[in-house]
């Protein structure tokens, strides 16, 4: 087939004639199949056999405020299930039951603070509760793990696999067919991959995918194979030939997936959002853009950081008075330095060296004649930095996020390290995920920086709130860095 001709003749018949664009009933699905219900509506069975058992078990009866309570954390488990998608997301065993533990932890404070609220505590055994918390999950588990297994065996004895080949042998390819072939949930089994890229071929390693041919056998290849769903995965670079093969494929009766390759370029925190039927991919976007993760993270930071200054406030004291004591200087350091969306703010600690003028901004390193002695003890150990709890709570940095460097620095590793600027997609932190791995203090090496900027970008695309919690836990066991001079 001519690709120029259908190119051009496709061309000048859509610029004669433009059809109205209609909203799709839905773009962004969720493919919840009938096994995801089956499963919550497991859970919530478990749920209530198990409260219902304990609670005759213990009374000889079912009391009226259990089955109430029952009502409740039904209730619960189909609204934190279906958010947390414990059942609906494609993964391994061990995960789903991890995210079923933490799901189902949640479902349990939940309805302990229903029976707080509604002033019944008193009306419920502890031996129930407990008994149900711990019960209901080792019951869902299993039950889980069941259906699991009889869906493969369904699938495997019963269902005929959907046959698909991959367009594409570049990395994005190979990146999709381990993907689909290691997935027990997939129904797809991939045949082979079509290409007429001979470099991508020659480095193909996927031994059970064959290579099918090229483009221009797409159409017998797809009837010999009898194939039923094809994946483009071709690079960005290859949009023309995207779209002449998505004309060719819209006259055979196969289902056409299209793999974006967006990973070619660097991404943040990226999504896939609809608007009137239109996609909309964020390839960088802060987490902190939704207003509610904003105001979670402000609220945790603010009430920790207001608890830890009246916890530490007098041993605060007692530092001001040291560095006072030892040195003529103020007691706190002011540097301004690049906040959220590099914004310049002022950011707060105790003065550790003495007084002195720098034409230019030095890090400090090992036996630096600039510091004193108390200020040795309390950069070592990051003491300096519990003044910045007040810049916590004026909003300009977090607890947790990437430590906000001075804005020299920040010039002078622009220019050296790609996407470096991304690190500030964030509120700066006063620890973070690279202080907690081992890179406090000097960095010395632009190999070390490099490093460091990985980990602050892996912080953002990975942030929550379990996981700002989980740093300040291993702070305290990373303060004693032999890089922190």
């Amino acid at each position: 087939m001519d690709w120029n001709s259908v190119t051009g003749n496709s061309i000048r018949s859509t610029s004669a004639f433009r059809p109205v664009i209609k909203r799709p009933k839905r773009l962004l699905q969720n493919h919840d199949n009938l096994l995801h219900y089956i499963q919550i509506g497991l859970s919530i069975l478990i749920s209530t056999v198990m409260m219902f058992a304990l609670a005759w078990w213990r009374d000889g009866l079912i009391l009226e405020h259990y089955r109430s309570l029952a009502v409740i954390s039904g209730l619960l488990i189909l609204v934190i299930y279906e958010w947390r998608g414990v059942y609906r997301r494609f993964s391994g065993r061990i995960d789903t039951c991890l995210r079923l533990a933490r799901s189902w932890l949640l479902v349990t404070a939940l309805t302990i603070v229903a029976t707080f609220l509604t002033k019944t505590g008193n009306d419920f055994s502890r031996m129930v509760i407990l008994g149900w918390g711990a019960a209901g999950y080792i019951a869902q588990v299993i039950a889980y793990l069941l259906s699991f297994k009889l869906s493969q065996r369904y699938r495997y004895h019963r269902k005929q696999p959907i046959r698909a080949v991959v367009l594409g042998s570049y990395w994005l390819a190979e990146h999709l067919v381990e993907s689909i072939t290691s997935n027990e949930w997939m129904p797809d089994r991939v045949i082979g991959v079509i290409d007429d890229n001979r470099d991508g071929l020659k480095g193909w390693t996927r031994d059970p995918v064959p290579y099918l041919g090229d483009f221009d056998e797409l159409g017998s290849t797809l009837q010999s194979r009898e194939i039923t769903r094809v994946y483009i995965a071709l690079p960005i670079t290859c949009s023309a030939t995207i779209e002449e093969i998505c004309r060719k494929l819209a006259d055979i009766p196969v289902d056409v997936v299209w793999v974006p390759d967006i990973f070619a370029m660097r991404l943040l925190n990226h999504s896939v959002k609809e608007l009137n039927g239109l996609p909309l991919i964020s390839l960088s976007e802060s987490p902190l853009v939704s207003q509610s993760q904003a105001l979670a993270k402000s609220v945790v930071d603010k009430v920790f950081a207001l608890l830890a200054l009246v916890l530490l406030s007098p041993f605060m004291m007692v530092i001001a008075f040291l560095v006072r004591h030892e040195s003529p200087g103020p007691i706190l350091f002011k540097q301004k330095r690049h906040g959220w969306d590099g914004r310049i703010i002022e950011v707060w600690k105790f003065r550790s060296m003495y007084m002195h003028v720098d034409d230019r901004v030095r890090q400090a390193t090992k036996n630096d004649e600039r510091i004193t002695r108390i200020g040795r003890f309390i950069r070592r150990t990051s003491i300096d930095e519990l003044p910045q709890l007040f810049n916590v709570l004026q909003g300009t940095m977090s607890l947790v996020g990437p430590r906000p460097h001075a804005i020299a620095h920040n010039d002078l590793y622009t220019k050296k390290i790609q996407s470096y600027m991304l690190r500030h997609r964030i509120k700066p932190g006063m620890t973070g995920l690279a202080q907690i791995n081992g890179l406090r203090g000097e960095t010395d090496t632009l190999e070390k920086m490099l490093r460091r900027v990985e980990l602050d970008l892996e912080y953002i695309n990975t942030w929550s709130i379990w996981a700002d919690i989980k740093i300040l836990v291993k702070t305290p066991f990373s303060l004693f860095s032999d890089t922190a001079y």
